[in-house]
C-alpha cells in the first residue's frame, strides 16, 4: 500500500534528529489515544438528532395553538412552519396572528430558532476544529516524547513484546506501534497505545515515531529481510537504543547482530526446544511458560541490588537469583564472577506476577 507521505519526506529533512514535515499531515499517520474521544461523524449525527428533536418539539407546541395562525393548520403544516421558522427561512405563508401564538414565538420559537442554529453552527466548529485539536495534540507529543519503546509489527510477537512492557510496569503512553495494518493499529490504539502508520523500513516512518530519542527498538516484523532492514535504519537514528530483534531463521541471526540489534531471539530454535522438551519433560515446558508469560504466575525481572545486599552471596537473598548484570555483562549465578555483590551490580531474579487486562487477547496475524 502506497502511503501519501513516503514520497514527500526524504528530501526534508533537518540535520540528524528531526525533519521540518508540517505536523498537520501528520494526523492520518499518528494516532495518539485519548479517553472519551468522539469521532466528528458522532459528533454531527448526535447533534443533529438533538436538532430534529428540537424541530418537532416546536412543530408540537405550533399545533397545540394551531387556531392561532392565518390558516387553520394539521400536524404537517406545523412541522413545516417548525421547519422554516427554525432555519430562518420564513416564506411569510404560515402567519402568527392571534396574540397568544405571537407570545409563544417571542419566548419559544424565536429562543428555540437560536438553539438551532447553535447547533448546527457548533457541529460545523466542532468538525473543523478536531484536526486542529489533533494538530495540537501530535506537535505536544512529538515536542515531549522521550526514552520510549518503539514496537515494529503488531503481530504475535510484537503484541507478546508489548505483553511484557506493560506488565513490566511501562506505561501504554510510552510505547510507540509502528505497523501497516490498520486492524493491528485499531488494536495497539484501544490499549492506550500510541501508533504510527508506515513502513518501518524507511527512515523518515522511524523519525515519525521519535525512534530517534527512544530508549528501546523492538523488532518484529513478519520476515526476516525486512528485519534486517529496519534494524540498520533503526540503528542509524539511534547508536545509543537498545535494539531487540526477533529473527525466524537462525542463519540470520549474524545479519542482524551486524545490522546494530544488541539482541536477537530466534523464534524458530526457541519453539524447537520448547517442543523437544515437551516430550521428555513437559512440566519444565509449562514453567518455561509460566516465566515467560507477563499476565500470571511468576516472571524473571531485573532490579538494584538494596545497599544491605552488598557482599552477599546472591544465593542467599530472599530472592530466587538467576544472575548478577555487572557493568553490562550478565554472570549466571554459577558463574565465579557471582560469588558475592558488588556496588552497583542489578539482580536477575523470579518474582511473582499479577494478573493484568486481558482485553487485547483476540490473536492477530503474525
Amino acid at each position: 500500500m502506497k502511503l501519501p507521505y513516503s514520497s514527500a519526506w526524504g528530501s526534508k529533512f533537518r540535520g540528524d534528529t528531526d525533519f521540518d514535515v508540517p505536523v498537520h499531515t501528520l494526523t492520518d499517520v499518528i494516532t495518539i489515544p485519548s479517553s472519551g474521544r468522539v469521532t466528528p461523524w458522532a459528533l454531527m449525527a448526535r447533534r443533529f438528532a438533538y436538532a430534529l428533536i428540537l424541530m418537532v418539539v416546536v412543530a408540537a407546541v405550533v399545533y397545540l395553538d394551531r387556531e392561532g395562525y392565518s390558516e387553520p393548520l394539521s400536524f404537517i403544516d406545523a412541522l413545516y412552519y417548525s421547519a422554516v421558522s427554525l432555519s430562518t427561512t420564513g416564506y411569510g405563508d404560515i402567519t402568527p396572528v392571534s396574540e397568544r401564538a405571537r407570545l409563544v414565538n417571542i419566548f419559544f420559537i424565536t429562543p428555540s430558532r437560536v438553539a438551532f442554529l447553535m447547533l448546527l453552527v457548533g457541529t460545523t466548529l466542532s468538525v473543523l476544529t478536531e484536526d486542529s485539536r489533533k494538530t495540537l495534540q501530535i506537535q505536544q507529543w512529538r515536542q515531549n516524547v522521550r526514552n520510549h519503546t518503539v514496537v515494529i509489527g503488531y503481530g504475535t510477537k510484537g503484541r507478546s513484546a508489548v505483553d511484557a512492557l506493560l506488565a513490566g510496569g511501562a506505561a501504554p503512553s510510552s510505547v510507540v506501534v509502528i505497523d501497516t495494518d490498520p486492524v493491528a493499529l485499531s488494536h495497539a490504539e484501544k490499549r492506550g497505545l500510541v501508533t504510527v502508520h508506515g513502513n518501518a523500513t524507511k527512515s523518515d516512518v522511524l523519525r515519525v515515531a521519535g525512534a530517534n530519542k527512544a530508549r528501546s527498538v523492538v523488532v518484529a516484523p513478519s520476515s526476516d529481510d525486512t528485519a534486517v532492514l529496519v534494524t540498520l535504519s533503526a540503528r542509524e537514528l539511534a547508536p545509543s537504543a537498545m535494539i531487540v530483534a526477533s529473527a525466524r531463521e537462525s542463519e540470520n541471526q549474524h545479519l542482524l547482530m551486524q545490522s546494530g540489534a544488541d539482541s536477537v531471539v530466534v523464534s524458530a530454535e526457541t519453539t524447537g526446544r520448547l517442543l523437544g522438551l515437551a516430550t521428555v519433560t513437559p512440566p519444565v515446558v509449562e514453567m518455561m511458560e509460566d516465566l515467560l508469560s507477563p499476565d500470571e504466575g511468576f516472571a524473571v525481572a531485573e532490579r538494584p541490588i538494596a545497599d544491605d545486599e552488598v557482599g552477599a552471596n546472591p544465593r542467599h537473598l530472599a530472592d530466587i537469583v538467576l544472575g548478577v548484570v555487572r557493568s553490562g555483562e550478565l554472570y549466571r549465578i554459577d558463574s565465579p564472577e557471582a560469588e558475592t555483590v558488588e556496588p552497583g551490580d542489578r539482580l536477575l531474579y523470579v518474582r511473582l506476577t499479577k494478573p493484568t487486562d486481558s482485553s487485547d487477547s483476540q490473536r492477530l496475524p503474525e
